[in-house]
């Protein structure tokens, strides 16, 4: 399904009982809202109703020309809840979809019952400038991010995972390749140039960190740095799991996942 909101469209997918409390999901860079398809069943039976947004040129959203920054992108969140004739919301993003809600969290925390951050950072990493000039540059000159998927996905997943589940592996490598450059592009310029960290002291909504134990791009430290920082913070580290550990070990998230959101219902 699809909103018009500022003149470009932003898809969404929304099941679940009219009545029940939300669960608004974000995603990774280079991926989309089908990343959480192992929470979605688990959610539904706990009785929560399931809100999945794609960000500006990730799965069926429009990219948008441009540098992206995030509080455009967490605006674009805001936007979408008012569109939908959505309140209040309990909040999971991955990633960017991390950093987008620590911006929420700050300037929208109103909007949000809850917040569980995943695999994300509160502050553009020191030197990563050169890092990301060269992803950007490859998918520029390639006019996609064919280029960079087999880089990406080996900072997702450990090798057991591709081993045990090729098919989930491959569609997911699929979803990076099939991203737009622009939205690529401008995605990255937001995570070239933000810093909550001296600003996450004044979150007051109730909010969990989620970690792989052993993701290199959004490592551990940093999670755990933006938990302590929150007051009232929690962090949860999930062994044997880079960046995505929701779907790389969802029988240890999801239940993870389940009791914070009942305990905060």
């Amino acid at each position: 399904m699809l909103l018009n909101i500022d003149g470009h469209r932003i898809y969404y997918d929304m099941v679940g009982p009219d009545s029940a409390p939300i669960v608004c999901f974000t995603h990774s860079l280079s991926s989309d809202g089908g990343m959480w398809q192992e929470q979605v069943p688990i959610l539904l039976g706990a009785g929560f109703r399931v809100l999945r947004l794609d960000m500006r040129g990730h799965g069926g959203s429009d990219p948008v020309a441009g540098d992206y920054t995030m509080a455009i992108l967490a605006g674009d969140v805001v936007k979408a809840l008012d569109a939908l004739g959505i309140d209040t919301v309990h909040y999971i993003g991955l990633s960017i979809g991390g950093m987008i809600g620590q911006a929420l969290l700050q300037d929208h925390g109103q909007r949000l019952r809850s917040a569980m951050l995943c695999d994300t950072l509160p502050g553009t990493p020191p030197g990563s400038e050169a890092t990301w000039d060269e992803r950007k540059t490859a998918v520029r000159q390639a006019n996609g991010l064919a280029t960079i998927a087999d880089g990406t996905i080996d900072r997702w997943f450990t090798p057991a995972f591709k081993d045990r589940n090729p098919a989930r592996w491959r569609q997911i490598r699929d979803t990076i390749i099939g991203t737009t450059p622009q939205g690529f592009l401008g995605c990255a310029a937001a995570i070239q140039s933000f810093n909550f960290e001296d600003r996450l002291h004044t979150i007051k909504v109730p909010t969990l960190v989620v970690c792989g134990d052993q993701d290199p791009g959004t490592p551990p430290d940093r999670n755990r740095l933006i938990a302590e920082k929150i007051p009232g913070g929690r962090y949860e580290e999930i062994k044997n799991a880079r960046h995505l550990p929701n779907v790389e070990h969802p029988e240890v998230f999801n239940p993870v996942m389940v009791s914070w959101l009942r305990q905060n219902r």
